[in-house]
């Protein structure tokens, strides 16, 4: 049984509600959960209230806290095959994937932000009156923090990491569909040295379950959420009731173009990872393609040849490049785009796999009208659209024309093009011939529908503090 993790502690939900989670790619149960009523949920704002308040984690060093960190962090490395396996059967995302990216990023998320904390500068302000004046970063208090079902160990440690790593303390809510590593995560952290209340996990719902009466306590300081755009502007709502600052990563519909005088093979190999890495289930992912005229038809089918060549299978095979989507109720979701493309939009591969499994293929769609619903709304699965564009001027026009900005992609040789384009685009990261490629220390966040606010290096530091002004009389 999965249970929650309260002030450094396994719990069961105190009436014994749980349950299940499902393997998506057996389509079976494979574990009971625990779900937290709003007494549970209490427990654990009042566990981290009390190591916040009377506890030794917010006034230890950056040295000090940075060394726990770095020790989960080995613990993270020392159990990747088990963090591997909870993510794999939660939520069908392919083991060479999570062995290989994910669970190396979690552990990367814990030193990033120990060293980070550690080696940020603060602000001095010379004053002609001699006076001293300068900042000082104090911890905010409690963090909330609800993370999606897409990268679940991936997407928790990055809101985890730079949380403790500046001296707060966390109550975790992961994703129904995904509860094992959060879990797991928890059990680490104690094993490591962390104190107890420190880290705490509660599992759960959305509403009136334990993520409604997680953001709706009074008992928190900062709210972070990754998911939906629907679900965000709830959140920011709870958190407005409160007057608690809230960061919100949400939803996107990322541009990708290409232009004529791109490295043809790159752009064909980057544009496949842009949309077809984790079945498609990434908010960044490059799900409108825009090429221009004069390669329109030789990207096309090279592009179309290397999604075919994509390899659709068990989650376990070594082999395997795309598994099944996560959740019976999210293929049915994606499906659902498949079956309502309007007459003019041709499939020029993919669809839905027809042996009753939750498998989308790799599917590529041209000449669907720009303003159908596959074009215009997130499908978060591995389906792209691409549309033909002439001029510069068109190819941005249409890659601004989404009520999402979170990432755009453009692929050229010509560097004054890449810059120009670049900052032309609405979208809180612009990859030029790459993507997904991500330093720590930069700002991640969207514009529009993709969310509100930053984090990411000292974008974090100014979420999960409470900068103050210090000024000393000469």
């Amino acid at each position: 049984m999965i249970e929650n993790w309260i002030d450094g502690k396994a719990r069961e939900a105190g009436d014994g509600a749980t349950f299940e989670t499902i393997d998506p790619w057996t389509q079976t149960p494979h574990d009971t959960v625990a779900l937290s009523s709003r007494d549970d949920v209490d427990a654990a704002v009042g566990a981290a209230r009390r190591a916040f308040d009377d506890g030794p984690w917010p006034k230890m060093g950056f040295a000090e806290r940075g060394e726990l960190l770095h020790a989960l962090a080995d613990l993270i490395e020392a159990s990747a095959d088990e963090l591997a396996a909870a993510d794999s059967h939660d939520m069908g995302k392919p083991l060479r994937a999570m062995l290989g990216k994910d669970v190396p990023r979690a552990a990367q998320n814990f030193r990033f932000f120990a060293d980070h904390a550690r080696l940020a500068p603060s602000e001095l302000y010379p004053s002609d009156t001699g006076h001293h004046a300068f900042a000082r970063y104090e911890p905010a208090g409690v963090a909330a923090a609800i993370a999606p079902w897409n990268f679940p160990l991936m997407l928790e440690t990055w809101k985890i990491a730079p949380a403790l790593a500046w001296g707060n303390t966390v109550v975790l809510k992961p994703a129904e569909d995904t509860p094992t590593s959060a879990s797991f995560l928890a059990r680490l952290a104690t094993e490591a040295g962390f104190p107890d209340g420190v880290l705490n996990v509660v599992h759960g719902f959305g509403p009136d379950s334990a993520g409604e009466f997680l953001t709706s306590s009074d008992g928190i300081d900062r709210l972070t959420f990754t998911g939906e755009s629907t679900t965000g502007r709830v959140i920011a709502a709870a958190g407005a009731a409160k007057l608690v600052p809230v960061s919100l990563e949400l939803g996107g519909k990322g541009a990708n173009i290409v232009f004529a005088d791109c490295d043809l093979d790159e752009a064909v190999s980057w544009s496949n990872r842009a949309i077809f890495t984790n079945a498609g289930q990434v908010c960044l992912a490059g799900s409108r393609l825009f090429v221009q005229s004069e390669i329109y038809d030789a990207f096309v089918d090279r592009f179309v040849a290397s999604a075919e060549a994509l390899t659709v299978g068990a989650p376990s095979d070594a082999t395997t490049d795309v598994g099944p989507l996560a959740s019976k109720t999210h293929f049915a979701k994606v499906a659902g785009f498949l079956t309502d493309l309007p007459a003019e939009a041709n499939v020029r591969c993919g669809g839905v796999a027809d042996d009753g499994s939750w498998v989308v293929r790799p599917t590529v769609i041209t000449d669907a009208p720009v303003d159908a619903r596959i074009c215009t709304d997130e499908v978060f699965g591995p389906v792209v659209t691409i549309q033909r564009f002439d001029t510069e001027d068109e190819a941005v026009a249409a890659a601004n024309s989404t009520r999402y900005g979170l990432n755009a992609m453009l692929f050229t040789e010509n560097v004054r093009r890449a810059h120009r384009v670049a900052a032309r685009l609405r979208a809180g990261t612009v990859w030029v011939n790459c993507f997904f490629v991500r330093d720590l220390r930069a700002p991640f966040g969207g514009v529009g529908w993709s969310g509100v606010g930053r984090e990411g290096g000292l974008y974090s530091r100014e979420f999960f503090t409470e900068p103050k002004a210090v000024v000393m009389q000469p």
